[in-house]
């Protein structure tokens, strides 16, 4: 583990208090939840369950929080208040490992887990269940003697899932190392029993990710299997253009009543895509380019460009509005590309730096003219923009190339350098 990678006791957790960015209690931690692995893999921690003041148990991602220390959590973003429930593939740490019987590996010797170490892996956000503290001997609540020692995840077994088996567990935790497109080819040969089962083992992000990938007919099949507020969940994580084309497919009673599920604020970014002819700059962009003001620094834009949920076509730029920062801004002032970024000082302002050169696109420029305007001048992303000068998104290359692909491309077979495995 490299020096400083971030560790701590799951003991250590229970019951501390969570932040949000600006400092508000949001709640408590009361568990945390980890996806276990085939292959002897250490489980990923996926998140915490934290008990807000209602008493109401919410699921809070790792991907979410930023710090784990001094007897707090600090949260980011928009935390989800839906209730908390478990999923076939989920475990929850202080519920179902602390006091389990397992052996150590080397000598056969049954041992008890006291205490559940956790690590943030570097250069990631993604958490990992890194060692066990556990005393040897029989356990019971008479019996707390014995020696106690801290051993690696691969020095014990007992938690570990099997290689075969035709439970959706394995399947997901054989689908963790492809990419969602991978994941997507393989869900889409499979039977619809069995898609839908995978579907509902998979986390609310990790099923975004992989319905962006699918055709049509597999996103509105699986979405329409899954419980509403589940399904509302996982329109919210996915990308707003993506969302609002799988809701376009919905009869129109079905979306209005999933988009009135939905958090305000990501159902107004949906319905403002909605409003667009499809095949149009509009109906292409998404509403969530990397967006900052002119008093922003370039040590500011490589800080957001360095987000790791961040798709290489949006993090090739950044947008320089007035407040407001979120769409649809102030004015627009023009354009940071990430090159620019890179060969000026951190403290420069972005404002001194921005190409205002290149005139952005109405929302109801057709496609054609998106192609050409990105073929033109060499681009990954172009800006979209209203007639009062307010930026409403950014229309990428790889919406673009959706939409010029024959429909049925996402149905062709092929396979990463990794291979599909666990397929059927």
């Amino acid at each position: 583990m490299a020096a400083g990678t971030p560790r701590a006791f799951v003991s250590h957790l229970a019951g501390v208090p969570v932040f949000d960015p600006n400092g508000d209690q949001v709640g408590r931690v009361r568990d945390l939840v980890a996806m276990l692995r085939v292959g002897g893999k250490p489980p990923r921690l996926l998140g915490m369950v934290v008990e807000v003041v209602s008493r109401r148990r919410i699921f809070v991602p790792m991907t979410r929080v930023t710090g784990v220390e001094s007897g707090q959590v600090i949260t980011t973003g928009v935390v989800n208040m839906r209730r908390f429930e478990q999923r076939p593939t989920e475990r929850l740490v202080l519920g179902e490992f602390l006091d389990r019987r397992v052996r150590l590996m080397e000598t056969d010797e049954e041992v008890t887990v006291l205490d559940v170490a956790i690590q943030q892996l570097p250069a990631r956000r993604d958490w990992e269940i890194d060692k066990f503290f556990v005393r040897k001997g029989r356990g019971g609540a008479l019996r707390r003697k014995g020696e106690t020692l801290t051993v690696e995840w691969s020095a014990i077994s007992g938690f570990s899932l099997e290689e075969h088996g035709q439970g959706a567990e394995n399947l997901v935790a054989t689908f963790e190392r492809l990419r969602p497109t991978d994941v997507a080819n393989a869900l889409h040969h499979l039977t619809p029993k069995r898609r839908a089962e995978v579907a509902a083992a998979l986390d609310d992000d990790r099923l975004a990710d992989v319905l962006e990938e699918l055709p049509g007919d597999d996103q509105v099949e699986i979405l329409g299997k899954l419980a509403e507020d589940r399904a509302a969940d996982v329109l919210e994580a996915m990308d707003p253009d993506d969302a609002a084309d799988l809701l376009s497919e919905l009869p129109e009673a079905d979306k209005e009543r999933l988009l009135a599920l939905m958090r305000p604020d990501d159902a107004a970014d949906v319905r403002r895509l909605l409003s667009y002819e499809e095949r149009t700059a509009g109906g292409l962009m998404t509403t969530e380019p990397i967006i900052l003001r002119p008093d922003a620094t370039v040590a500011d834009a490589l800080a957001r460009v360095r987000q790791q949920d961040l798709s290489p076509a949006l993090a090739a730029q950044v947008y320089v509005c007035r407040s407001p920062d979120e769409t649809p801004t102030g004015k627009y002032l023009g354009t940071v590309h990430f090159q620019r970024l890179l060969r000026d000082p951190p403290f420069t302002l972005v404002s001194s730096i921005v190409d205002s050169d290149l005139v952005p696109l109405p929302p109801e420029t057709p496609l054609p003219e998106v192609t050409s305007y990105l073929a033109a001048y060499n681009l990954v992303s172009v800006p979209v923009v209203d007639e009062s000068g307010s930026l409403l998104g950014a229309v990428t290359v790889d919406d673009v190339l959706d939409h010029l692909l024959p429909e049925d491309w996402r149905e062709t077979d092929f396979q990463g350098e990794e291979g599909i495995a666990g397929g059927r």
